[in-house]
């Protein structure tokens, strides 16, 4: 299967793969900033980031492996 192939997604499967990128960015900009303090800051940005990520990959699986193609009806 290629991965550029079109993919039917719900908006419930859409909303939640929002979420994850929208984590694993706010963990990444938390890395990055001086706002809070350093450890608090590295803890939370971490926690983010890494849940983020680690919740990508079963959403992918998902996706990309048990969805059939949009011209496969």
């Amino acid at each position: 299967m290629r991965i550029s192939e079109p993919k039917r997604v719900s908006v419930p499967e859409l909303a939640l793969i929002a979420v994850t990128r929208g984590a694993i960015g706010f963990g990444a900009g938390l890395l990055l900033a001086d706002k809070l303090k350093h450890e608090r800051r590295k803890a939370l940005g971490w926690s983010l980031f890494l849940s983020g990520l680690a919740s990508t990959v079963p959403i992918a699986m998902h996706v990309f492996g048990n969805k059939k193609s949009v011209t496969n009806h």
